[in-house]
């Protein structure tokens, strides 16, 4: 556990995506911890519909390898994910958003908008985990429903937030959903289980330009209606 004890409340404030990690192991008794947190999120009539598989040292890396061939060599629209995770056609104010915090993270990397090679490399880190020691891949039965979506972000949340409590931090990886064929040749994934994402897992790298990100957010006045 971190030696300085945080507030939920601080966990909460203080996560982020973390994009460069450093060469440090985690130790395992970490990692149980943000799991036994995370068992005790909400699902829908308790069904904790979750699957967690933990990737570190050779498996890791066969994972990116495996992918990074696949994208190299494959045409694009043999990897696609299993359900739509973004809409087809992006719209106000949410197209805003999302081009605020790409324009952001390549401002801190000194990337041009007109360096496709560079922002293409930068896409690829994804799938090596951006150097952390270890990788997460969160299934779930894909003969569930919909609403087992809400079940996954709020395990996923807590798992973010067990990390926080550890001195850890996290990214939350949904491209690795376009890759579900390659990641299933390397875990024992059965047949009815769905990808929801990877998400990476490790001590966050703080000299790192990309780590120089901090996503602005909403305020709650924007968002929330009180009534009476």
């Amino acid at each position: 556990m971190s030696e300085t004890t945080i507030s939920a409340h601080e966990a909460l404030a203080t996560r982020r995506s973390v994009r460069r990690f450093l060469d440090r192991p985690v130790l395992q008794e970490s990692v149980l911890r943000i799991l036994r947190g995370a068992a005790q999120s909400p699902s829908g009539h308790n069904i904790q519909p979750w699957k967690v598989y933990v990737v570190s040292g050779v498996t890791k890396q066969n994972v990116t390898d495996s992918i990074l061939h696949a994208v190299a060599n494959d045409p694009e629209e043999m990897h696609q994910p299993e359900f739509e995770y973004y809409p087809a056609e992006w719209f106000e104010p949410y197209l805003g958003r999302r081009r605020a915090v790409g324009s952001r993270l390549y401002e801190c990397l000194g990337i041009a908008r007109d360096d496709h090679e560079a922002r293409t490399r930068q896409m690829n880190e994804n799938f090596c985990f951006f150097g952390a020691p270890l990788g997460m891949f969160i299934t779930f039965d894909r003969r569930l429903a919909t609403g087992t979506f809400m079940d996954i972000g709020m395990f996923l949340q807590s798992i973010f937030i067990g990390a926080r409590a550890e001195g850890l931090d996290t990214c939350g990886q949904a491209i690795f959903t376009w890759y579900h064929r390659v990641i299933r040749e390397h875990l024992p994934m059965a047949d009815e289980e769905l990808l929801a994402c990877g998400l990476s897992l490790g001590f966050a790298d703080q000299d790192a330009p990309e780590n120089e990100l901090i996503a602005s957010k909403l305020s709650v006045d924007s968002f929330t209606t009180f009534l009476t």
